[in-house]
């Protein structure tokens, strides 16, 4: 695929550098679809991008052949560059960003564990950057009713959960992370840093694997982009 105009200035951190305590492995590994959770992610971050920092953690990347991209990456332009990672998720991300050229203009930060993002969603949050804000970030509706554990219910109308990938302005990604702080998601840091973050549609199709069961239900997900001949969004 050459490079158009949308993937022009666009690179992308993918964060698979966690050792996945609360699925048992390390979860990025894990088969899915004939080929690992991590190649299909890879796979939808380089369709959109010149190049992408995949963040491992320090035992992988460091074991020559552990996990490099192969003949499932052709007919994507991004080039795929491996790293290790740090202790904390942010510090992993600093250390993508450090590889980062500094030609980039836009910057997406993606979980590994996120195997189903569809194009639509990197077009959304790539367009919303495009279009002036610092930062933007893929959200769904909260379905579930939500109990604070000191009692009572929140008002779920207000929330939204937060997917990936999230898009940023280069200059206020660097600038957010210059300050050295930790956060679960790069918008909160951004946010904390001044950035305007705005939010776009996600995509329910769009999980995160986080439990053994939920390879299961990506497996089905896969299943059906196949029969419908695209990726959703």
């Amino acid at each position: 695929m050459n490079l158009s105009g949308s993937e022009k200035g666009v690179w992308a951190i993918v964060a698979a550098a966690g050792e996945g305590n609360r699925f048992g492995g390390a979860k990025q590994f894990s088969r899915l679809g004939g080929r690992c959770v991590l190649d299909w992610t890879v796979q939808g971050a380089a369709r959109w991008c010149e190049g992408v920092v995949v963040v491992l953690p320090s035992a992988h990347a460091a074991t020559e052949g552990a996990w490099k991209p192969s003949d499932w990456l052709q007919g994507c332009s991004g080039a795929v560059t491996v790293v290790a990672g740090g202790v904390l998720r942010s510090d992993s991300v600093r250390c993508g960003l450090d590889r980062v050229p500094d030609h980039a203009e836009i910057v997406l930060v993606h979980d590994g564990a996120r195997p189903l993002a569809g194009d639509a969603v990197f077009e959304r949050v790539i367009d919303a950057v495009r279009a002036g804000a610092d930062a933007a970030v893929p959200v769904i509706d909260v379905t579930d009713t939500i109990r604070w554990r000191g009692g009572g219910t929140a008002d779920r109308r207000g929330l939204v959960a937060v997917q990936t990938p999230q898009a940023f302005r280069a200059d206020a990604l660097r600038a957010a992370h210059a300050t050295g702080a930790d956060a679960t998601d790069d918008a909160t840091l951004a946010e904390a840093a001044g950035a305007t973050v705005v939010t776009v549609d996600g995509d329910t199709r769009n999980l995160k694997i986080t439990a053994p069961h939920d390879l299961a239900t990506a497996e089905a997900l896969l299943e059906q982009v196949g029969r419908s001949g695209g990726t959703g969004g």
